[in-house]
């Protein structure tokens, strides 16, 4: 039992602590699978591809942990615009500025881009250009959830890497802010198909990494969000002295490195870092789901995947569509998707 106090009232949370780091290894049974998506998709043409990413991601985290939440978030904002098919990867174009220039990507990690094209390169060494680089993204999201001891667990396989990259408006109206309260989240969300539990179980991953003070000011000043806990306002307008101040904290005060569920227990407290975070624990339709995950971790962790499994089949290419990237920035060149598409027909056969 763990017992937190802010101002006159005490908060009491039962927890459920995951000791040996519950393990949901298996396929999410719960979710279908998009079409042209397998849990076995490289078991003949690159059996060693997620061991490849799980070995090299255990030394990229052994020395900064923070990596971890970058490769998350990176997979998430991939997902969120036109679909899990790599697009924030690109560079931009002739055509105008990538994904990655529009301001809600700019805080993504520089280091996180390096990481998925470091990876691509490693895996294409062993097996060819058989694997995508939006496949690659969303493993190494897996494994930063469960290198930083959440659980494991499959994920589909057989996305093909998008074309094309969206425009900045269409990026800015796919990826809500910070600010937004739980009932835009919550609307937004159903129209990717993800419910209120969905909803609330991916907010959970910022229970890793780091935030800009820009990102949460706006409930410092000019004037101090009431819902806010006193002492952890204090805390905070030490680290951001000022509404221009840069500067970084952790999201998740309790365990800031370990993927739990003290997200919920934050929010319980008044101690979420955002208005997205805090409102949860203040909106009809989801403060039930939060409290519910606050007291079981493993529950948190089982709507953790099924949200997470139904998030990285958003608007996947599959089959014939997209391409495999030989560089996870830049599309093929011309003649190259040609015989990138051809080699993956050929493949594709064999399953």
């Amino acid at each position: 039992m763990a017992t937190y106090n802010y101002s006159s009232n005490v908060v009491v949370v039962m927890m459920m602590i995951c000791v040996s780091c519950v393990v949901y290894a298996h396929k999410s049974s719960d979710v279908p699978l998009a079409e042209g998506l397998s849990w076995s998709f490289y078991d003949k043409s690159c059996p060693g591809v997620e061991s490849i990413i799980r070995t090299k991601l255990k030394k990229v985290f052994k020395k900064d942990i923070g990596q971890a939440a970058g490769l998350l978030r990176l997979h998430f904002h991939d997902c969120f615009v036109q679909g899990c098919d790599g697009s924030v990867l690109l560079d931009g174009s002739a055509s105008g500025p990538g994904e990655k220039n529009a301001p809600p990507n700019l805080s993504l990690r520089a280091k996180a881009f390096e990481i998925i094209n470091d990876l691509r390169a490693r895996v294409h060494k062993q097996c060819g250009r058989v694997v995508s680089c939006s496949d690659i993204a969303a493993i190494a999201a897996r494994d930063s959830v469960f290198l930083s001891n959440g659980p494991d667990y499959a994920v589909p396989l057989g996305r093909r890497d998008g074309l094309t990259f969206a425009t900045r408006a269409v990026t800015i109206a796919n990826l809500p802010s910070s600010a937004s309260n739980a009932s835009t989240i919550v609307a937004f969300l159903a129209t990717k198909n993800l419910d209120a539990t969905d909803a609330v179980a991916l907010s959970g991953g910022h229970t890793i990494g780091l935030s800009n003070c820009s990102s949460f000011n706006n409930r410092l000043y000019p004037t101090q969000d009431p819902v806010m806990d006193q002492t952890f306002a204090k805390n905070l307008k030490a680290i951001c002295p000022t509404n221009n101040t840069v500067a970084t904290t952790v999201l998740d005060i309790r365990s800031p490195n370990a993927f739990d569920n003290k997200y919920y227990v934050n929010l319980m407290n008044r101690q979420g870092l955002f208005t997205s975070d805090q409102d949860l624990y203040s909106y009809s339709k989801t403060k039930d789901i939060v409290i519910n995950f606050a007291v079981n971790q493993s529950l948190f962790f089982e709507k953790f995947i099924i949200a997470m499994t139904k998030m990285g089949q958003l608007s996947v290419l599959t089959g014939s569509q997209g391409e495999i990237r030989a560089n996870c920035s830049a599309r093929n060149p011309s003649k190259d998707n040609l015989a990138s598409l051809y080699e993956d027909v050929d493949n594709l056969s064999a399953f």
